[in-house]
């Protein structure tokens, strides 16, 4: 099962990481937030519960999310046949793997750079 779990986790990343802009914001702050916002709020999407969208932010994250989660359903069939603590766990690893690729595992010094 944690095979499969990868697999699928690396599916969405891969999905993510050709089609969306997003996460490669220049400064990590930017990253960081980005990522938990959207990839929240696609999470609370996909497991039909309230999302946020009181500030010009929110609904900025809000509307990514909505293409991410309809472009997983469509795409992703398998979606259809978990259950939300799955889908939970599955945005988790997405998050984990996206922070690793575009912050934590990044090369681009200037992510932090302090005059940037």
């Amino acid at each position: 099962m944690e095979d499969v779990m990868k697999d699928r986790v690396e599916q969405l990343v891969d999905f993510i990481m050709k089609k969306c802009l997003w996460q490669f914001h220049s400064r990590t702050w930017d990253r960081e937030r980005q990522n938990e916002c959207i990839l929240t709020k696609t999470m609370q999407i996909l497991c039909e519960e309230p999302v946020e969208k009181e500030t010009s932010a929110d609904r900025c994250y809000w509307v990514d999310a909505v293409y991410l989660s309809d472009s997983f359903m469509r795409r992703y069939t398998w979606l259809g046949t978990m259950d939300k603590d799955e889908i939970k766990l599955l945005m988790q690893g997405v998050k984990d793997r996206i922070d690793y690729l575009t912050i934590k595992g990044s090369l681009n010094e200037e992510l932090n750079d302090p005059h940037y």
